[in-house]
């Protein structure tokens, strides 16, 4: 049981106690429906990979969206993570298609231009119709220097590359927006 526990703490966002609670559903849990979880476990492991064109999680070689007739292949939004792309698909707003990096520069970390797929990206831009890029990376340390760095290695190619706008988020309050963020909102600024 212990091993277990200690198996689900590895888990982002799920501590100790956590991990406790769901050994303990398991427990108590059918055994078929524990049977079903690991079955679906086991499958999503061995059926899920990345797409050979954007790397993005799919179930085939080619993901639903690069497969999508109507995406704007004129359009490329680099991400560093799959889950980056299904926040951006859940506000319906992007027709362009994806690239995902896996990661971001980390000096710390030891990931650097060849551990990410910066390379795959600019071959598909040398194939041409790519008129923008949307550099849509975290926006800390990382996140910066790896949007920093792939508007550089892009310089050479007649693409157009922006950034997501950074700011203070909807709903928030000013008197509550760290000094970081309040000063790129002002710095970022929109003519209404």
């Amino acid at each position: 049981m212990s091993q277990l526990v200690s198996a689900l703490s590895k888990l982002p966002g799920v501590g100790r106690r956590s991990a406790e609670r769901m050994v303990f559903y398991l427990l108590k849990s059918k055994r078929e429906e524990v049977e079903e979880l690991s079955r679906l476990l086991t499958a999503v492991k061995d059926n899920v990979l990345f797409c050979e064109a954007c790397h993005n999680f799919s179930d085939q070689k080619i993901c639903h969206i690069c497969r999508d007739p109507g995406r704007d292949r004129g359009l490329i939004c680099i991400v560093e993570d799959p889950k980056d792309v299904i926040a951006i698909e859940k506000t319906g707003v992007f027709v362009g298609i994806y690239h995902v990096l896996l990661g971001a520069l980390s000096a710390l970390e030891g990931i650097g231009p060849g551990e990410l797929r910066i390379q795959d990206l600019t071959e598909r831009i040398k194939k041409g119709r790519v008129r923008e890029v949307i550099l849509a990376t975290n926006p800390n340390t990382e996140g910066e220097t790896t949007a920093l760095y792939i508007a550089k290695a892009l310089k050479p190619y007649s693409v157009k590359v922006t950034r997501i706008a950074h700011g203070i988020p909807v709903g928030s309050m000013v008197e509550y927006a760290d000094q970081a963020t309040l000063s790129r909102a002002m710095d970022h600024r929109t003519s209404l």
